[in-house]
């Protein structure tokens, strides 16, 4: 069984930075597509950041391009997303997700695309 599970929300003031880290249990980082989402209050679901981890080959929104870093770790076979730079518009809830695809697909961060989905967690940026 597939388990992810985020931490390291919070709340935070603009400019501010928050790391998250998703634990994966059941499912090998390595040699899959691993991403983070999320989701704003009335808003769809939004892809931030994608690893393809067998070449950690990162693909990113334009809107977090230059702010926020998506990484791995197949030791402890945990996904981490570094945000710096904090703007009230990324407050919402992470999610971290997984799936069974090749790179061209992890690239697209399409939710679409992963079948395993953590709780999520919540950040809140104040101005």
């Amino acid at each position: 069984q597939v388990q992810l599970v985020e931490s390291g929300g919070g709340s935070v003031q603009a400019g501010g930075s928050l790391r998250f880290s998703c634990a994966a249990s059941g499912w090998p980082v390595y040699n899959a597509c691993m991403g983070w989402f999320r989701q704003a209050p009335r808003s769809e679901r939004e892809g931030v950041a994608s690893i393809y981890t067998g070449g950690s080959v990162t693909y990113y929104a334009d809107s977090v391009k230059g702010r926020f870093t998506i990484s791995q770790d197949n030791a402890k076979n945990t996904l981490y997303l570094q945000m710096n730079s904090l703007k009230p518009e990324d407050s919402a809830t992470y999610y971290c997700a997984a799936a069974p695809v090749r790179s061209a697909i992890c690239s697209r961060i399409h939710s679409g695309d992963f079948p395993y989905w953590g709780q999520g967690t919540q950040v809140t940026v104040s101005a």
